[in-house]
């Protein structure tokens, strides 16, 4: 390889140690214009300012500003009206799906996952949480969700609302009242009254996704797994893609990301809230306000 500017060619047995040190200076370059860059951003979100943001359903950035786009707000809207109705995260994606309402890039299939996320996204009510991810390492440029690696800021009233506080809340109240929703033997839902009362301690936590029901336990060839009460009482066509979970797995998962290391009860107890289960991920939802992780299956 012939390097024209440097006029260094790797076949020059004389040239390792130029570009060993090229390379080097080159990596020092990039170290410190991402610290410059990581400054910048905590000093705009210590002052309560942000970057824009791509595919907002409701909102557009002009300036700097977050301006509210009238369409998607109604479509906004009808999603936090339709879950106070008592309408599944699925149900929301059916409902429009089937009127032919749109996802902000364009689609016509939505994602449950992304409805979840809108119901929990507190720019919704005019606040905004800055520094929810960040870039670890420089070199690889890869994102990593802040679960309090770095400070996070909480802005009140930083642009203007599609949603009222007040609603905002009955949702958030409504989302943590399901999650304490059990089923009995013939598959009704109840109240635990406590997230704690049941016998095992992840039949309270492990909230399914897609319809919003319990997960049951089970032993399967010798091995404890855990499957959404729907699926197995109504079947595929009331819960098309709630996973199964193998317990030594979500237990291992919860020593990692909860309790620092070993799997202890009485930690995930005192910080989880309850542990939304997809396809392809859950989403820890922590005891403390506004704080969420997720973890790939």
């Amino acid at each position: 390889m012939y390097f024209e500017i440097e006029n260094v060619n790797s076949f020059d047995p004389d040239a390792e140690a130029a570009i060993t040190l090229s390379g080097a200076m080159g990596q020092e370059e990039s170290r410190n214009l991402s610290e410059n860059i990581q400054w910048g951003i905590k000093r705009k979100s210590e002052e309560g300012l942000f970057s824009s943001y791509k595919h907002f359903m409701g909102y557009r950035c002009v300036e700097g500003e977050l301006v509210i786009v009238p369409e998607q707000a109604k479509v906004v809207r009808l999603i936090f009206e339709l879950y106070l109705r008592g309408y599944t995260f699925s149900q929301i994606k059916k409902y429009l799906e089937d009127n032919g309402i749109k996802t902000v890039t364009g689609k016509e299939v939505w994602s449950a996952n992304v409805i979840q996320q809108m119901l929990k996204n507190e720019k919704y009510k005019g606040d905004m949480m800055l520094q929810k991810t960040f870039t670890e390492d420089y070199l690889n440029g890869i994102r990593k969700k802040n679960v309090g690696q770095r400070t996070r800021y909480y802005v009140k009233g930083s642009h203007p609302a599609i949603i009222s506080s007040e609603i905002f809340d009955k949702v958030q109240a409504e989302m943590l009242n399901r999650a304490r929703l059990l089923r009995t033997a013939d598959g009704n839902q109840i109240s635990s009254g406590n997230r704690y009362s049941s016998k095992y301690l992840l039949s309270n936590l492990l909230v399914c996704g897609d319809c919003g029901g319990g997960f049951r336990r089970r032993t399967e060839r010798g091995k404890i797994v855990w499957r959404c009460g729907t699926r197995m009482e109504k079947g595929k066509t009331e819960c098309k893609n709630s996973p199964t979970l193998n317990d030594q797995y979500v237990r291992d998962m919860l020593g990692k990301v909860v309790c620092n290391g070993e799997y202890d009860e009485n930690v995930v107890k005192v910080r989880v809230k309850r542990i939304d289960v997809y396809d392809k991920q859950l989403i820890i939802c922590y005891a403390e306000k506004e704080r969420y992780q997720m973890c790939e299956l």
